[in-house]
């Protein structure tokens, strides 16, 4: 784990639970796509980049999630480098608790402030800035997050963030947190017809081919929207329906997955509902959702 891999010229990625991008702008500057889930992964980074004798100019960020950015703070109070971060993403990133806040629905309570899903605040500028590095594309990839990007480098390199997930992870946890399912399934379309020298996910292997993975991440949403359909052939309580999808894939129930997975669950109750499948009602004060 932190192992260093070269995979062109300029860019490399640090194996790590959420792969980190590595781009080496000239001789000494180098950029870090995300920074790992903490301040220890932060101090990992850190020497392998002195060892190599670079500097750390900036950091990209794809997204807020905690394991995207729990480096940060670490990283620029050491460095005083850039980070950059777009939209919504960069107000998640100066403000964390908002994630945990947008996961549950409310004020968190503290099983759920911890830094699996609440990073330390660091300070983040946008990609517009004239101080971002112009060679570098950035590639809108909403769907998993609100304003999730990716970067392709000039050598062709792409880093596609959290839009992907292995299936060995798809078949161990079987839901992957997604915040819009329409605009995620649009994103795979988009993903899916790229073209790249090599695609580097965050959460799966890295390819020349990109098809394979996306297609199964696509089966994957439609066999839980199936399965939410199905339970709701008669009038169901949203607790009920997270009951019953966590029964169905044997999933384990704690806080984290309660919010990850109910939040989730909640998107495709929304996907599902805009587009004609599902209808809700109101009884005993209760919301209900059933099929159409």
């Amino acid at each position: 784990m932190y192992e260093l891999i070269q995979v062109s010229d300029h860019c490399y990625y640090i194996e790590s639970p959420a792969k980190i991008g590595v781009y080496v702008k000239d001789e000494k500057n180098v950029y870090l796509i995300d920074s790992g889930n903490d301040k220890e992964a932060g101090r990992k980074i850190r020497k392998i980049l002195e060892e190599k004798g670079w500097l750390l100019a900036g950091i990209l960020n794809t997204h807020s999630n905690a394991d995207h950015i729990g480096g940060n703070k670490y990283l620029q109070g050491q460095t005083g480098c850039k980070i950059y971060a777009g939209g919504i993403e960069a107000a998640f990133t100066k403000y964390p608790i908002l994630e945990p806040s947008f996961l549950y629905g409310g004020y968190p309570c503290k099983d759920l402030r911890h830094k699996f899903l609440m990073a330390k605040e660091s300070d983040a500028i946008d990609f517009s800035d004239k101080s971002f590095p112009k060679e570098i594309e950035v590639i809108p990839l909403p769907g998993h997050f609100f304003d999730m990007v990716g970067f392709r480098m000039p050598d062709g390199i792409v880093f596609l963030a959290d839009c992907l997930s292995s299936q060995e992870t798809l078949e161990k946890y079987a839901i992957s947190f997604i915040y819009d399912v329409d605009a995620y399934l649009n994103t795979l379309d988009f993903v899916e017809n790229m073209e790249a020298a090599l695609f580097i996910p965050s959460h799966a292997e890295v390819t020349a081919d990109i098809k394979e993975i996306v297609c199964y991440n696509r089966e994957k949403v439609y066999e839980i929207a199936n399965l939410i359909l199905s339970i709701c052939k008669e009038p169901v309580s949203f607790e009920k329906i997270l009951q019953k999808v966590f029964h169905h894939y044997g999933l384990t129930m704690n806080f984290e997955q309660y919010v990850l997975v109910g939040s989730t669950i909640r998107s495709y109750l929304s996907w599902l509902k805009d587009r004609g499948r599902l209808m809700a009602e109101f009884c005993d004060h209760t919301m209900l959702w059933k099929k159409n």
